[in-house]
């Protein structure tokens, strides 16, 4: 099945709430920006401290919702194997990451030095399930 209406919605679309499950089962709701990256997979960025990053070791099932920036209308979910991407291997996909999101940054040295300073992570979603497949 493809989701590439979905792929297509959240590389226009980059507001998002990501769901993790908790280690009592319940979900927990995070607010991220995401992209698509060059592979299909759904990215975003987060820092190693996050509870969503624990979450995701324990329990790689992700959820997202992408929401247009009027937040009413067009939206899309998908789910799927998440995998985190640590530094140094996550410095280029990192800045893969913010060049689809926002473009070019005036200084990649800070940006780079930042990431270090927040410990940065990529999260990876490979989609296996996407939506809404009608509305309403």
């Amino acid at each position: 099945m493809s989701h590439q209406v979905a792929l297509d919605f959240i590389r226009q679309n980059h507001w998002a709430i990501l769901a993790t499950r908790r280690r009592d089962r319940g979900v927990q709701l995070s607010p991220v920006l995401a992209t698509v990256d060059a592979e299909e997979r759904v990215v975003i960025s987060s820092r190693e401290t996050a509870v969503k990053v624990r979450n995701l070791r324990r329990d790689p099932l992700a959820t997202l919702c992408a929401l247009n920036h009027r937040f009413f209308g067009d939206w899309y979910t998908i789910e799927g194997s998440a995998e985190t991407i640590h530094l140094p291997d996550a410095m280029e996909p990192l800045v893969d990451y913010y060049r689809r999101v926002v473009g070019e940054h005036p200084d990649w040295e800070d940006y780079r030095e930042a990431m270090v300073r927040e410990q940065r992570v990529l999260v990876r979603i490979t989609v296996e399930r996407s939506g809404p497949k009608e509305q309403g």
